[in-house]
């Protein structure tokens, strides 16, 4: 096969591994301009590998094993060629074309550390810490394929990375409480009377969805913040943060008093596709 092809087989797959496994991020990319796509979905692509280590072992060491090498692939050291792993070709091509930092990329697969052990998250700040490395760097990082980094661009992405974060590990409680994987900070729970067996129980009880009802009004602060900054982005850049249409729509079903917050909820495609339709068309998100 030419090189093109090689190329064209490569992007390929890691298109469809960010639509079966990561829609929303897939959909978001429909709304921005071709050229870019592909570098796009070759970051999501890869996160989506990150993340999914968690799910595809039983031990801890085995997934440090699968971060290590991505590490390494980052760093040029790994042993062999990337040419056999579709997703870690079209990444170098994406750090080599935009020229993102790979010291994000690393600190983001750092990160990811802590998920792959059962120890619960134990303050806000580390939470904030985990989400801003991951989420928010995600934002930061699309923002500069899309556009140009900026402090400007940093700041927005740090609060867009900690609403949709926080989000996340809420609307995560049912698989992680699974798991007796607790995302929800034990300084947050211990201080509204609740404690990782509330969590782990699989059940709302008075003072943990108080807890969760905080996690939700820290959620909403940022999303505020970050939509107020918006105006100092590109249009180019404000396309990065699309996917803040999602987090709003979900936050505001959560913050609703009837929302069992432990029942699985699965937001449709074509909800998916509507919402992010919508803001594509408003002032805030507008390229022209």
């Amino acid at each position: 096969m030419s090189e093109s092809g090689d190329g064209d087989a490569a992007a390929a797959f890691c298109a469809e591994l960010v639509r079966s496994h990561d829609f929303d991020r897939y959909a978001a990319t429909l709304f921005v301009d071709p050229p870019c796509r592909r570098s796009l979905l070759a970051l999501y692509a890869f996160n989506t590998e990150i993340v999914r280590v968690r799910d595809q072992v039983s031990q801890p060491l085995p997934g440090e094993i699968r971060l290590q090498w991505w590490t390494d692939t980052l760093a040029g050291t790994a042993h062999g060629g990337v040419e056999g792993n579709p997703v870690a070709a079209e990444l170098l091509r994406a750090v080599q074309r935009h020229a993102l930092p790979v010291a994000a990329l690393s600190q983001l697969i750092e990160t990811h550390l802590f998920d792959l052990y059962n120890d619960p998250m134990p303050t806000m700040a580390a939470l904030e810490a985990h989400a801003a490395d991951t989420d928010g760097a995600l934002f930061a990082l699309a923002a500069r394929i899309l556009d140009q980094g900026s402090e400007a661009v940093d700041h927005l992405a740090r609060h867009a990375g900690l609403a949709q974060g926080f989000a996340r590990v809420i609307a995560r409680l049912p698989l992680d409480a699974s798991r007796r994987q607790c995302f929800v900070p034990v300084e947050l729970l211990e201080k509204n009377g609740s404690g990782e067996a509330d969590a782990y129980a699989g059940r709302e009880t008075p003072a943990l969805r108080l807890a969760l009802n905080e996690l939700i009004a820290e959620a909403l602060r940022h999303l505020d913040i970050a939509q107020r900054l918006l105006g100092e982005l590109t249009p180019a850049a404000r396309r990065a943060v699309l996917p803040l249409a999602l987090t709003r729509r979900d936050l505001d079903r959560m913050a609703q008093s009837e929302t069992d917050l432990f029942a699985p909820h699965e937001r449709s495609r074509l909800a998916t596709l509507w919402t992010l339709w919508r803001a594509s068309r408003t002032k805030a998100f507008r390229q022209s």
